[in-house]
């Protein structure tokens, strides 16, 4: 009982994702692992990753414990920042054009990788904290610069929803919207749905 209320402490602490180097770490062995697993204490999420059956971890805190290097992105950022009410069917996330595609082949949550040029991907980040755990998400001016970018892979509700949203918002930065659509090569389209309206 002791060794099952350590382990659920070592989770929350860790989002509630732990790596198999980790749980060896506060002494449990592969065979140990296992038998959690056949006990239904845990559930493996890919390889080399668990998580608590009893405990519903964030999905953003999943990916960054998952892919540390990835970035929220999109319809994801947009929930995250309640630029719209729908939750997205796949987890939204920006990585390197070159990575390995199959490491973001899990096996219950659908995650949609957007391959960007590295040169692009640090653009915008900003790094929070959700249940003690580092998660990186793009701003939101630069969410709305993607919205424009990707409009025609969003539906018109969400799209319109989110650039409203983003007008009313008052924690918008206007210069950073703009210097994102320059490098984008969005100006004319920020000044066409935004522009009017600041």
């Amino acid at each position: 009982m002791d060794k099952i209320y350590k382990i659920k402490n070592e989770f929350i602490k860790h989002g509630g994702v732990l790596k198999t180097s980790e749980l060896n770490n506060i002494g449990f062995s592969s065979r140990q692992i296992r038998k959690l697993i056949e006990e239904g204490i845990i559930a493996k999420i890919k390889y080399g990753f668990y998580e608590l059956t009893d405990y519903i971890p964030r999905e953003e805190v999943i990916i960054a414990r998952l892919f540390p290097k990835a970035v929220i992105f999109l319809e994801s950022a947009l929930f995250y920042y309640e630029y719209t009410d729908r939750i997205p069917q796949a987890l939204q996330i920006a990585v390197d054009r070159y990575s390995k595609t199959t490491q973001y082949n899990i096996d219950y949550h659908v995650v949609k990788p957007y391959y960007l040029e590295p040169k692009f991907i640090e653009i915008g980040v900003d790094t929070v904290k959700i249940e003690g755990i580092k998660v990186r998400v793009y701003n939101r001016d630069r969410t709305i610069c993607d919205v424009l970018r990707y409009e025609t892979k969003l539906e018109n509700e969400i799209f319109t929803g989110a650039i409203r949203r983003y007008i009313k918002d008052s924690k918008k930065n206007v210069r950073n919207l703009f210097e994102y659509a320059e490098i984008f090569n969005i100006k004319n389209k920020v000044q066409t749905y935004i522009g009017v309206w600041l």
